[in-house]
Protein backbone atom coordinates (compact mmCIF):
# COMPACT_ATOMS: atom_id res chain seq x y z
CA UNK A 1 0.00 0.00 0.00
CA UNK A 2 2.81 2.44 0.89
CA UNK A 3 4.67 1.49 -2.29
CA UNK A 4 1.50 2.15 -4.29
CA UNK A 5 1.15 5.63 -2.73
CA UNK A 6 4.81 6.37 -3.40
CA UNK A 7 4.37 5.39 -7.06
CA UNK A 8 1.23 7.51 -7.31
CA UNK A 9 3.14 10.44 -5.75
CA UNK A 10 6.01 9.91 -8.18
CA UNK A 11 3.58 9.81 -11.11
CA UNK A 12 1.85 12.98 -9.91
CA UNK A 13 5.23 14.65 -9.48
CA UNK A 14 6.26 13.59 -13.01
CA UNK A 15 2.97 14.87 -14.46
CA UNK A 16 3.47 18.14 -12.58
CA UNK A 17 6.99 18.51 -14.03
CA UNK A 18 5.70 17.79 -17.55
CA UNK A 19 2.93 20.39 -17.16
CA UNK A 20 5.43 22.99 -15.90
CA UNK A 21 7.86 22.20 -18.72
CA UNK A 22 5.13 22.43 -21.36
CA UNK A 23 3.78 25.71 -20.03
CA UNK A 24 7.32 27.13 -19.96
CA UNK A 25 7.91 26.06 -23.56
CA UNK A 26 4.55 27.51 -24.59
CA UNK A 27 5.28 30.82 -22.89
CA UNK A 28 8.74 30.97 -24.48
CA UNK A 29 7.21 30.26 -27.89
CA UNK A 30 4.53 32.87 -27.26
CA UNK A 31 7.26 35.35 -26.31
CA UNK A 32 9.17 34.53 -29.48
CA UNK A 33 6.02 35.01 -31.55
CA UNK A 34 5.31 38.34 -29.86
CA UNK A 35 8.91 39.43 -30.49
CA UNK A 36 8.63 38.44 -34.16
CA UNK A 37 5.35 40.33 -34.40
CA UNK A 38 6.97 43.40 -32.87
CA UNK A 39 9.88 43.12 -35.27
CA UNK A 40 7.70 42.68 -38.35
CA UNK A 41 5.21 45.40 -37.38
CA UNK A 42 6.09 48.56 -39.26
CA UNK A 43 4.97 52.06 -38.60
CA UNK A 44 5.88 55.25 -40.42
CA UNK A 45 8.18 56.10 -37.49
CA UNK A 46 9.92 52.70 -37.65
CA UNK A 47 10.37 53.25 -41.36
CA UNK A 48 11.87 56.69 -40.72
CA UNK A 49 14.33 55.17 -38.23
CA UNK A 50 15.32 52.52 -40.78
CA UNK A 51 15.90 55.22 -43.38
CA UNK A 52 18.03 57.15 -40.90
CA UNK A 53 20.09 54.03 -40.18
CA UNK A 54 20.76 53.70 -43.91
CA UNK A 55 21.73 57.38 -44.16
CA UNK A 56 24.25 57.14 -41.33
CA UNK A 57 25.39 53.72 -42.54
CA UNK A 58 24.93 52.11 -39.13
CA UNK A 59 22.39 49.49 -38.05
CA UNK A 60 21.56 49.59 -34.37
CA UNK A 61 21.57 46.38 -32.35
CA UNK A 62 19.34 48.19 -29.87
CA UNK A 63 16.97 50.32 -31.94
CA UNK A 64 15.64 51.77 -28.68
CA UNK A 65 18.84 53.82 -28.49
CA UNK A 66 18.15 55.46 -31.85
CA UNK A 67 14.53 55.98 -30.84
CA UNK A 68 15.71 57.73 -27.67
CA UNK A 69 18.25 59.79 -29.64
CA UNK A 70 15.33 60.99 -31.76
CA UNK A 71 13.19 61.96 -28.76
CA UNK A 72 13.36 65.56 -27.52
CA UNK A 73 12.86 66.43 -23.84
CA UNK A 74 9.62 68.23 -24.73
CA UNK A 75 8.18 64.91 -25.92
CA UNK A 76 9.13 62.51 -23.13
CA UNK A 77 11.08 62.14 -19.91
CA UNK A 78 12.96 59.36 -21.72
CA UNK A 79 14.77 61.68 -24.09
CA UNK A 80 18.04 62.41 -25.85
CA UNK A 81 19.62 64.87 -23.41
CA UNK A 82 22.19 62.49 -21.90
CA UNK A 83 22.96 60.95 -25.29
CA UNK A 84 23.49 64.45 -26.68
CA UNK A 85 26.01 65.27 -23.94
CA UNK A 86 27.86 62.03 -24.63
CA UNK A 87 27.71 62.67 -28.38
CA UNK A 88 29.17 66.15 -28.01
CA UNK A 89 32.08 64.71 -26.04
CA UNK A 90 32.63 62.06 -28.70
CA UNK A 91 32.64 64.68 -31.45
CA UNK A 92 35.12 66.82 -29.51
CA UNK A 93 37.37 63.83 -28.86
CA UNK A 94 37.23 62.77 -32.51
CA UNK A 95 38.18 66.25 -33.69
CA UNK A 96 41.07 66.35 -31.22
CA UNK A 97 42.29 62.94 -32.33
CA UNK A 98 42.10 63.85 -35.99
CA UNK A 99 44.18 66.98 -35.58
CA UNK A 100 46.68 65.31 -33.25
CA UNK A 101 47.11 62.37 -35.62
CA UNK A 102 47.77 64.80 -38.47
CA UNK A 103 50.17 66.92 -36.42
CA UNK A 104 51.16 65.95 -32.88
CA UNK A 105 52.57 69.45 -32.38
CA UNK A 106 49.30 71.22 -33.20
CA UNK A 107 48.53 73.89 -30.62
CA UNK A 108 45.69 73.44 -28.14
CA UNK A 109 44.33 76.77 -29.38
CA UNK A 110 43.91 75.38 -32.92
CA UNK A 111 42.22 72.24 -31.61
CA UNK A 112 39.86 74.30 -29.45
CA UNK A 113 39.00 76.54 -32.42
CA UNK A 114 38.21 73.53 -34.62
CA UNK A 115 36.10 71.96 -31.88
CA UNK A 116 34.20 75.23 -31.44
CA UNK A 117 33.50 75.37 -35.18
CA UNK A 118 32.17 71.83 -35.32
CA UNK A 119 30.02 71.83 -32.19
CA UNK A 120 28.56 75.26 -32.92
CA UNK A 121 24.80 74.84 -32.91
CA UNK A 122 24.05 77.40 -35.60
CA UNK A 123 26.64 76.38 -38.14
CA UNK A 124 27.99 72.89 -38.44
CA UNK A 125 25.94 70.76 -36.05
CA UNK A 126 22.47 71.94 -37.08
CA UNK A 127 23.41 72.00 -40.76
CA UNK A 128 24.58 68.39 -40.60
CA UNK A 129 21.41 67.43 -38.73
CA UNK A 130 19.21 69.17 -41.30
CA UNK A 131 21.10 67.42 -44.10
CA UNK A 132 20.09 64.13 -42.47
CA UNK A 133 16.52 65.51 -42.20
CA UNK A 134 16.50 64.88 -38.46
CA UNK A 135 13.81 67.53 -38.07
CA UNK A 136 11.42 65.11 -39.80
CA UNK A 137 12.33 62.21 -37.51
CA UNK A 138 12.79 63.72 -34.06
CA UNK A 139 9.78 63.48 -31.80
CA UNK A 140 8.90 66.79 -30.12
CA UNK A 141 5.87 68.22 -28.36
CA UNK A 142 3.37 70.18 -30.44
CA UNK A 143 4.70 73.41 -28.95
CA UNK A 144 8.31 72.69 -29.95
CA UNK A 145 9.72 73.56 -33.36
CA UNK A 146 11.49 70.48 -34.73
CA UNK A 147 13.50 72.67 -37.13
CA UNK A 148 15.01 74.72 -34.31
CA UNK A 149 18.82 74.54 -34.57
CA UNK A 150 19.16 73.50 -30.92
CA UNK A 151 16.65 70.66 -31.37
CA UNK A 152 18.27 69.39 -34.58
CA UNK A 153 21.78 69.75 -33.17
CA UNK A 154 20.81 67.90 -29.98
CA UNK A 155 19.45 65.03 -32.04
CA UNK A 156 22.55 65.00 -34.24
CA UNK A 157 24.83 64.80 -31.20
CA UNK A 158 22.60 62.17 -29.59
CA UNK A 159 23.11 59.87 -32.57
CA UNK A 160 26.84 59.78 -31.77
CA UNK A 161 26.08 58.97 -28.14
CA UNK A 162 23.61 56.26 -29.12
CA UNK A 163 26.10 54.63 -31.49
CA UNK A 164 28.78 54.69 -28.80
CA UNK A 165 26.52 52.91 -26.33
CA UNK A 166 25.23 50.50 -28.97
CA UNK A 167 28.73 49.48 -30.07
CA UNK A 168 29.83 49.15 -26.47
CA UNK A 169 26.90 46.92 -25.56
CA UNK A 170 27.00 44.59 -28.55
Amino acid sequence: MIAKMERRGAVCFAVFIVIIANSTVLSINAGDQAQKQIITTYSPYSSALETLEKQINYTFHRISLLRRAMTHASFSEENNKALSVLGESIIETSVSLRYLLDDIDVSPKVINMKIAEIVNVESSCAVDGMRLRLHTVIRVSRKTNSTSPSVVCGAFRAIFGAIAIDTGSS
